[in-house]
Parts: C-alpha cells; sequence; structure tokens
C-alpha cells in the first residue's frame, strides 16, 4: 500500500468499505473490518482488532492486543493502553446470539485508558478522563475524572495535559505541568477562565 496517504504493514489486512485518514499507521497482525472509519495520524499497535463499523477519531493511539468492537466509538486523542478490553454484550451467551443486543460504549475526545483495564459496555466515558491500569470500568465517567479499581472507582480529577490535580480550599486546582485552572463546581469539574482568581 506505498501509494496510499496512510501505512499498512504487510502482516495486517483491511477489509472493503474501510476508510483509513491520512497519516495513520497499522502495525503489524491488525484486521479492520468492513464498514470501519479510522481517522487521521492514529497509531494502532501489533494485533489491533477493530470492527466492524467502529468509527476512531483523530490522533487516537491504540496499543498492542486491543479489539474495538462494533458498538465502540472512539472520539479524537484517546489513548487505548496495551491489552485494554473493550465488550459489546452486557450478558454473553456462547449458545445464545446477542448481536442485536449490543450496548454503545462511547469514549470521548482526549481520554486516557490504561494498560489491562476492562470497559463493560453501555458506558460513557467523559473527555479527558483517565482510566487507571487494570481498572475495570462498569458506569459512565465524568468528564476529567480520575478512576482505578475493580469495580472503578474516582479517586481525583486530572488535567487535560494527564497530570492529577490538586486543589486548595476554595476547590481550585492549578495544573502544576502546565498551568491550567480548574474548579469543582457540584459533581463537576470545570475549565476555569485564565484571569479567574
Amino acid at each position: 500500500m506505498s501509494d496510499e496517504n496512510y501505512f499498512v504493514h504487510e502482516s495486517s489486512y483491511i477489509d472493503e468499505d474501510v476508510e483509513i485518514g491520512e497519516g495513520t499507521k497499522i502495525w503489524h497482525f491488525c484486521h479492520i473490518l468492513k464498514g470501519s472509519k479510522i481517522g487521521q495520524n492514529c497509531v494502532l499497535g501489533q494485533n489491533v482488532m477493530v470492527g466492524p463499523a467502529v468509527k476512531i477519531g483523530n490522533n487516537v493511539k491504540i496499543q498492542n492486543n486491543v479489539s474495538v468492537y462494533n458498538g465502540v466509538e472512539i472520539e479524537d486523542d484517546v489513548f487505548c493502553g496495551p491489552s485494554m478490553v473493550f465488550t459489546n454484550v452486557i450478558n454473553p451467551r456462547a449458545f445464545i446470539e446477542r448481536k442485536h443486543e449490543f450496548r454503545k460504549t462511547l469514549v470521548k475526545r482526549g481520554t486516557t485508558i490504561g494498560a489491562n483495564a476492562t470497559i463493560v459496555c453501555g458506558v460513557t466515558i467523559g473527555e479527558y478522563a483517565f482510566i487507571g491500569a487494570g481498572a475495570v470500568v462498569t458506569k459512565d465517567v465524568p468528564p476529567y475524572a480520575l478512576v482505578v479499581g475493580v469495580p472503578a472507582r474516582q479517586i481525583g480529577w486530572v488535567c487535560e495535559c494527564g497530570v492529577r490535580l490538586e486543589f486548595d480550599d476554595n476547590n481550585i486546582a492549578t495544573c502544576k505541568a502546565c498551568g491550567k485552572k480548574y474548579k469543582v463546581i457540584g459533581e463537576r469539574l470545570m475549565l476555569c477562565d485564565l484571569d479567574m482568581e
């Protein structure tokens, strides 16, 4: 596929009716199933399976040994760690066909999913959330939330740059890495105006 504006390793297989964006790299032993769309400048590591009919945004990194099943949608700038797991049926049985019962999973912009984490189907993971390695997500995750454990529970908040936030007595945090300011309002984290005190 040297004439394309993306790279696919010779050991990988791309079905018909697949869209792959410019600058994307698909490495060894991957399979992209029909009807799937992969955005620009993505990197799919070794042994990644996508589809069928999966939508992946731009600048997404999917590490080795990840399967992105029908029913999962990944927005821009998402990181999927090695061997993390998506599901699409809540109560699978080998002897019962449940393809008509797929539950949608939405991974919103900027999220990080750590190595060996499991995302149980039917959840939405909010923008810039951070799922710790090995966590099992069974319910929706708020934007910017840091969740860990089995089942996953929220233990804090993270900046858009991925650094854990520390808050003052007014529930305001300034990221030590990039300087962005945040405030907790109710159960949500909000990005503050730069001139907010």
